[in-house]
């Protein structure tokens, strides 16, 4: 395919051919791909146990993947102001629909997380996260780049009212995702040590309150403090999975734990292809996902830019953060956190957000002439 532009080509096309990072176009499609096939080896057994046919779910991410693959290479092509422009409509837009939530959202294990359109389920705080991330980055960067902008309270503020927003469905994990990338946006803006000190003690002291606020929160976090309670089915039957995979796995289609976990499509999929496919390709997966986001944070840093650096490193960040997350609690090395493995989990919203997250960080790291430019 490289044969088919030359480096001379002015084309929209060949010039996103030849300035973007296409290693990390390749990692994501390889993710994506491994996604549809361990959707397909986990989702049957989820499908007929709720009355389903056996690939209704693998069939609806052979859909939503292709889509949210179109969506990274279509906002990959766009310039940094674009994607400053177009992340603060989304922000506007999944801030009112996550509002709207609390009022219209269908509820789920006890939250109110979702809105149907269309007969569709939209988690909106999926686009809410890397629209977040934009926005903040752009307060930020422009107060240091110009007097007179209060970047640093506007952003403050923003996240301020996601954050309660967010825990009034409630959705803790997510709350603390996001504040964690805010404090890291900044981190890498220079703040001074001591406000650094002081954001993690209230960080610190949010997740503490956070358990004895919330009754699911609590409960988890017990659970995972004391395996012997007789709770945490769902991570004690992953972690035999993961034994019982060994390091090449029982085989495509051999595995038992889909057929008892009610997540294995979701939440728990990361237990399937440790259980089918074997430590080799939980290995492959960690590698991918950490290539992405160190390719990236390495492009983004070579940026003058302070807006790039600070987009582009929040948005790997959550990307990154949310993998961890998936595969730390499908360990038992956190507690459950309710967080999908990205490109790999079953889920229409958070696949195209997380798409549309890691194409911007593609167009904000693409090679330019003038690099820290509005190009």
């Amino acid at each position: 395919m490289s044969l088919s532009f030359s480096r001379t080509d002015t084309s929209l096309i060949g010039r996103w051919w030849w300035t973007v990072d296409r290693w990390t176009v390749a990692a994501v499609l390889l993710i994506a791909g491994l996604g549809i096939v361990l959707t397909m080896a986990a989702s049957p057994p989820v499908a007929e146990r709720i009355g389903l046919e056996p690939f209704y779910f693998a069939r609806r991410q052979a859909i939503y993947v292709p889509l949210a693959i179109i969506v990274m290479l279509v906002t990959s092509l766009m310039s940094p102001q674009g994607v400053r422009r177009s992340a603060l409509a989304f922000f506007l837009i999944a801030f009112a629909a996550t509002v709207a939530t609390l009022f219209f959202g269908a509820e789920v294990k006890g939250a109110r997380r979702w809105l149907y359109v269309a007969g569709v389920s939209v988690q909106p705080s999926e686009f809410l996260k890397p629209a977040f991330a934009v926005v903040c980055a752009s307060f930020i960067a422009a107060t240091r780049g110009r007097e007179g902008v209060i970047g640093y309270p506007l952003s403050a503020l923003l996240l301020c009212a996601t954050a309660g927003v967010l825990l009034l469905q409630p959705d803790v994990g997510t709350t603390l995702l996001m504040a964690g990338v805010w404090c890291l946006q900044i981190f890498l803006a220079g703040c001074p040590l001591a406000l650094i000190a002081l954001l993690a003690l209230v960080f610190v002291g949010g997740g503490v309150g956070a358990y004895f606020m919330f009754a699911h929160v609590q409960q988890r976090v017990d659970q995972f403090l004391d395996p012997a309670s007789g709770e945490g089915y769902q991570v004690k039957r992953a972690m035999e999975a993961f034994q019982s995979g060994g390091l090449f796995g029982r085989g495509p289609g051999e595995g038992h734990v889909k057929e008892v976990l009610p997540d294995a499509h979701a939440d728990f999929i990361f237990a399937v292809a440790g259980e089918e496919f074997g430590l080799l390709l939980c290995l492959l997966l960690v590698g991918l996902f950490s290539f992405v986001v160190l390719r990236g944070l390495i492009r983004a840093f070579k940026d003058t830019d302070l807006f790039v650096l600070l987009a582009a490193g929040a948005l790997l960040a959550l990307f990154g953060a949310q993998a961890l997350m998936n595969m730390a609690s499908t360990m038992h090395l956190i507690p459950p956190k309710g967080i999908t493995l990205p490109f790999i989990s079953y889920g229409g919203s958070a696949t195209i957000a997380l798409a549309w997250g890691l194409g911007m960080v593609l167009a904000l790291t693409r090679d330019r002439p003038d690099p820290g430019g509005r190009r």
